[in-house]
Protein backbone atom coordinates (compact mmCIF):
# COMPACT_ATOMS: atom_id res chain seq x y z
CA UNK A 1 0.00 0.00 0.00
CA UNK A 2 1.34 3.42 -0.93
CA UNK A 3 1.39 6.34 1.50
CA UNK A 4 -1.51 7.87 -0.42
CA UNK A 5 -3.58 4.69 -0.14
CA UNK A 6 -2.76 4.44 3.56
CA UNK A 7 -3.85 8.04 4.25
CA UNK A 8 -7.08 7.70 2.27
CA UNK A 9 -7.88 4.38 3.98
CA UNK A 10 -7.55 6.01 7.40
CA UNK A 11 -9.72 8.96 6.34
CA UNK A 12 -12.42 6.58 5.06
CA UNK A 13 -12.23 4.61 8.29
CA UNK A 14 -12.75 7.71 10.46
CA UNK A 15 -15.65 8.84 8.26
CA UNK A 16 -17.20 5.41 8.24
CA UNK A 17 -16.94 5.28 4.45
CA UNK A 18 -15.93 2.03 2.83
CA UNK A 19 -14.43 1.49 -0.59
CA UNK A 20 -17.23 1.02 -3.15
CA UNK A 21 -17.84 -2.55 -4.23
CA UNK A 22 -18.07 -3.61 -7.86
CA UNK A 23 -21.86 -3.43 -7.91
CA UNK A 24 -21.93 0.18 -6.67
CA UNK A 25 -19.25 1.19 -9.16
CA UNK A 26 -21.21 -0.43 -12.00
CA UNK A 27 -24.40 1.35 -10.87
CA UNK A 28 -22.65 4.71 -10.83
CA UNK A 29 -21.18 4.14 -14.29
CA UNK A 30 -24.56 3.11 -15.68
CA UNK A 31 -26.16 6.23 -14.22
CA UNK A 32 -23.55 8.49 -15.80
CA UNK A 33 -23.76 6.70 -19.15
CA UNK A 34 -27.55 7.02 -19.23
CA UNK A 35 -27.57 10.78 -18.73
CA UNK A 36 -28.68 12.67 -21.82
CA UNK A 37 -26.22 15.20 -23.19
CA UNK A 38 -27.21 18.84 -23.17
CA UNK A 39 -27.39 21.08 -26.24
CA UNK A 40 -24.09 21.48 -28.08
CA UNK A 41 -22.90 23.43 -31.11
CA UNK A 42 -22.41 21.43 -34.29
CA UNK A 43 -18.67 20.91 -34.80
CA UNK A 44 -17.35 19.05 -37.83
CA UNK A 45 -15.26 16.05 -36.80
CA UNK A 46 -12.93 15.88 -39.81
CA UNK A 47 -9.28 16.40 -38.72
CA UNK A 48 -8.70 19.30 -41.13
CA UNK A 49 -11.80 21.13 -39.89
CA UNK A 50 -10.96 20.46 -36.24
CA UNK A 51 -7.46 21.82 -36.79
CA UNK A 52 -8.79 24.93 -38.49
CA UNK A 53 -11.24 25.61 -35.66
CA UNK A 54 -8.58 25.01 -33.00
CA UNK A 55 -6.26 27.43 -34.78
CA UNK A 56 -8.90 30.15 -34.99
CA UNK A 57 -10.10 29.75 -31.41
CA UNK A 58 -6.55 29.60 -30.04
CA UNK A 59 -5.63 32.81 -31.80
CA UNK A 60 -8.79 34.42 -30.41
CA UNK A 61 -7.48 33.53 -26.94
CA UNK A 62 -4.15 35.31 -27.69
CA UNK A 63 -2.16 32.15 -28.45
CA UNK A 64 0.04 32.01 -31.53
CA UNK A 65 0.00 28.97 -33.80
CA UNK A 66 2.25 27.42 -36.44
CA UNK A 67 1.40 24.34 -38.48
CA UNK A 68 4.19 21.82 -39.14
CA UNK A 69 4.41 18.71 -41.30
CA UNK A 70 6.12 16.45 -38.78
CA UNK A 71 7.55 16.17 -35.28
CA UNK A 72 11.07 16.54 -36.64
CA UNK A 73 10.24 20.12 -37.67
CA UNK A 74 9.63 21.18 -34.06
CA UNK A 75 13.18 22.25 -33.02
CA UNK A 76 13.60 24.62 -35.98
CA UNK A 77 10.12 26.04 -35.39
CA UNK A 78 10.92 26.66 -31.72
CA UNK A 79 14.11 28.51 -32.73
CA UNK A 80 12.14 30.70 -35.16
CA UNK A 81 9.57 31.55 -32.52
CA UNK A 82 12.05 32.31 -29.73
CA UNK A 83 14.25 34.39 -32.04
CA UNK A 84 11.25 36.42 -33.22
CA UNK A 85 10.31 37.10 -29.59
CA UNK A 86 13.93 37.89 -28.64
CA UNK A 87 13.85 35.11 -26.04
CA UNK A 88 16.71 32.91 -24.83
CA UNK A 89 17.30 29.70 -26.79
CA UNK A 90 16.93 27.46 -23.77
CA UNK A 91 14.03 25.52 -22.29
CA UNK A 92 12.81 22.57 -20.26
CA UNK A 93 10.70 19.95 -22.01
CA UNK A 94 8.69 16.85 -21.25
CA UNK A 95 10.89 13.72 -21.44
CA UNK A 96 8.81 12.42 -24.37
CA UNK A 97 10.20 15.29 -26.44
CA UNK A 98 13.76 14.94 -25.21
CA UNK A 99 14.85 12.86 -28.21
CA UNK A 100 14.29 15.64 -30.73
CA UNK A 101 17.40 17.24 -32.23
CA UNK A 102 17.38 20.32 -30.05
CA UNK A 103 21.12 20.86 -29.98
CA UNK A 104 21.32 20.53 -33.76
CA UNK A 105 18.91 23.45 -34.01
CA UNK A 106 21.02 25.52 -31.61
CA UNK A 107 18.82 25.04 -28.54
CA UNK A 108 19.75 24.10 -24.98
CA UNK A 109 16.80 21.96 -23.89
CA UNK A 110 16.69 19.88 -20.71
CA UNK A 111 14.25 16.96 -20.59
CA UNK A 112 12.88 17.46 -17.07
CA UNK A 113 10.21 19.24 -15.09
CA UNK A 114 10.52 23.01 -15.33
CA UNK A 115 11.44 25.21 -12.40
CA UNK A 116 11.13 28.92 -11.72
CA UNK A 117 14.38 29.70 -13.53
CA UNK A 118 13.38 28.20 -16.88
CA UNK A 119 12.35 30.87 -19.41
CA UNK A 120 10.54 28.41 -21.70
CA UNK A 121 8.57 25.21 -21.15
CA UNK A 122 7.90 22.81 -24.02
CA UNK A 123 5.14 20.25 -23.59
CA UNK A 124 2.91 17.96 -25.53
CA UNK A 125 -0.75 17.69 -24.61
CA UNK A 126 -3.20 14.92 -23.80
CA UNK A 127 -5.55 16.35 -26.40
CA UNK A 128 -6.72 19.70 -27.72
CA UNK A 129 -10.32 20.94 -27.75
CA UNK A 130 -11.38 22.56 -30.99
CA UNK A 131 -14.56 24.18 -29.62
CA UNK A 132 -12.68 26.56 -27.33
CA UNK A 133 -9.04 26.47 -28.49
CA UNK A 134 -8.07 24.76 -25.24
CA UNK A 135 -5.24 22.37 -24.41
CA UNK A 136 -6.01 19.46 -22.07
CA UNK A 137 -2.95 18.39 -20.08
CA UNK A 138 -2.71 15.63 -17.50
CA UNK A 139 -0.15 15.49 -14.71
CA UNK A 140 2.22 12.58 -14.22
CA UNK A 141 5.89 11.63 -13.78
CA UNK A 142 6.59 12.26 -17.48
CA UNK A 143 4.15 15.16 -17.94
CA UNK A 144 4.99 17.60 -15.16
CA UNK A 145 2.45 20.40 -14.77
CA UNK A 146 5.25 22.84 -13.87
CA UNK A 147 6.51 22.80 -17.46
CA UNK A 148 3.37 24.53 -18.68
CA UNK A 149 2.81 26.72 -15.62
CA UNK A 150 6.12 28.11 -14.34
CA UNK A 151 8.01 29.44 -17.41
CA UNK A 152 6.90 32.76 -18.89
CA UNK A 153 6.64 31.10 -22.30
CA UNK A 154 4.77 27.85 -22.94
CA UNK A 155 5.22 26.04 -26.26
CA UNK A 156 2.87 23.09 -26.83
CA UNK A 157 3.29 20.38 -29.44
CA UNK A 158 -0.20 19.37 -30.61
CA UNK A 159 -0.67 16.42 -33.00
CA UNK A 160 -3.65 17.08 -35.27
CA UNK A 161 -4.78 13.50 -34.55
CA UNK A 162 -5.26 14.46 -30.88
CA UNK A 163 -7.71 17.29 -31.56
CA UNK A 164 -11.23 16.50 -30.37
CA UNK A 165 -14.42 18.50 -30.98
CA UNK A 166 -15.28 19.43 -27.37
CA UNK A 167 -14.68 18.73 -23.69
CA UNK A 168 -17.13 15.82 -23.76
CA UNK A 169 -14.87 13.97 -26.20
CA UNK A 170 -11.81 15.00 -24.20
CA UNK A 171 -13.13 13.42 -21.00
CA UNK A 172 -14.34 10.35 -22.90
CA UNK A 173 -10.81 9.94 -24.27
CA UNK A 174 -9.39 10.38 -20.78
CA UNK A 175 -11.60 7.60 -19.38
CA UNK A 176 -10.86 5.34 -22.36
CA UNK A 177 -7.08 5.66 -22.05
CA UNK A 178 -6.67 5.87 -18.26
CA UNK A 179 -9.53 3.66 -17.10
CA UNK A 180 -9.80 3.62 -13.31
CA UNK A 181 -6.30 5.06 -12.82
CA UNK A 182 -7.10 8.68 -13.59
CA UNK A 183 -4.31 11.26 -13.37
CA UNK A 184 -3.94 13.32 -10.24
CA UNK A 185 -4.69 16.55 -12.07
CA UNK A 186 -6.13 17.67 -15.40
CA UNK A 187 -5.23 21.20 -16.46
CA UNK A 188 -6.94 23.21 -19.19
CA UNK A 189 -4.92 25.91 -20.97
CA UNK A 190 -6.80 28.50 -23.03
CA UNK A 191 -4.16 30.98 -24.10
CA UNK A 192 -1.82 32.94 -21.83
CA UNK A 193 -2.67 33.40 -18.17
CA UNK A 194 -4.73 36.53 -17.61
CA UNK A 195 -6.69 38.48 -15.04
CA UNK A 196 -8.95 41.52 -15.06
CA UNK A 197 -9.16 41.94 -11.29
CA UNK A 198 -7.60 45.42 -11.21
CA UNK A 199 -9.91 48.05 -12.75
CA UNK A 200 -11.14 45.33 -15.15
CA UNK A 201 -7.99 45.78 -17.22
CA UNK A 202 -6.77 42.53 -18.77
CA UNK A 203 -3.22 41.68 -17.72
CA UNK A 204 -1.42 38.71 -19.28
CA UNK A 205 0.89 36.45 -17.34
CA UNK A 206 -0.76 37.03 -13.99
CA UNK A 207 -0.75 33.43 -12.77
CA UNK A 208 1.23 31.62 -15.46
CA UNK A 209 2.81 32.12 -18.90
CA UNK A 210 2.75 35.45 -20.73
CA UNK A 211 2.88 33.60 -24.04
CA UNK A 212 1.39 30.35 -25.37
CA UNK A 213 2.57 29.09 -28.75
CA UNK A 214 1.04 26.01 -30.37
CA UNK A 215 2.81 23.82 -32.91
CA UNK A 216 0.20 21.79 -34.79
CA UNK A 217 1.78 18.61 -36.15
CA UNK A 218 0.11 17.11 -39.20
CA UNK A 219 1.87 13.75 -38.89
CA UNK A 220 3.22 13.14 -35.38
CA UNK A 221 4.50 9.70 -36.37
CA UNK A 222 6.85 11.05 -39.02
CA UNK A 223 10.20 12.57 -38.07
Amino acid sequence: MSARDDILARVRSKLGVHSPDAERVATAKSYVAARAAGPRPAIAAAPTELAARLLAKSQAMASTVERLASLGDVPAAVVRYLAAQDLPLQAACWPSLGGLDWSGAGLAVAARAANGDDPVGITGCFCAIAETGTLMLVSGPETAATTSLLPETHIAVVPVARIVPAMEEGFALLRAEFGENLPRAVNFVSGPSRTGDIEQTIVLGAHGPYRVHLLLIEDAGRS
